[in-house]
């Protein structure tokens, strides 16, 4: 086991302030140490906010994005960072989701990468949003993100 690389990292071990927007949050990386080893990587956020840009009521998801690095891997904090971001930031269901995900696939280029973001109703319609790269790869075990689909009093 070699030790991992963090000297490119500028926000891991430091105190730093929430990013104002996610345009402005920096994502970062570091070296995968099992580069050649295909393994899934499974982030959830289950509390995740952002705005309405309509309204500017808060709206609310749980988002579970699992990938297939490829030569890196998203460093955490960055990745906890940059989803606070969104907190005061106006974004339809649907921009937040895929943004989110057009994001990690720019910064580590991954073998695979999958988003499910589970937005909870407001006005009584859940809009959930899915999106991948592309099929997963062969011989893979991907577990399912286990998030039941919304059935209110139903």
């Amino acid at each position: 086991m070699s030790k991992t690389d963090v000297s490119g990292l500028s926000q891991l071990g430091q105190q730093v302030e929430a990013p104002s927007s996610p345009e402005t949050a920096v994502l970062e990386k570091v070296p995968n140490g099992n580069a050649g080893t295909d393994f899934v990587v499974r982030f959830t956020a289950p509390e995740f906010t952002s705005l309405c840009p309509m309204t500017g009521q808060p709206d609310f998801a749980h988002i579970v994005i699992d990938y297939i690095p490829n030569g890196f891997l998203v460093e955490s904090k960055s990745l906890k960072l940059f989803l606070t971001s969104f907190r005061n930031h106006g974004a339809f269901h649907e921009d937040c989701s895929v943004y989110i995900a057009k994001r990690l696939v720019d910064l580590l280029e991954p073998k695979w990468l999958r988003i499910g973001a589970y937005w909870y109703p407001r006005g009584g319609i859940p809009i959930d949003v899915f999106w991948q790269t592309g099929p997963a790869p062969e011989g893979v075990w991907l577990p399912d993100q286990g998030v039941a689909t919304y059935r209110g009093r139903g």
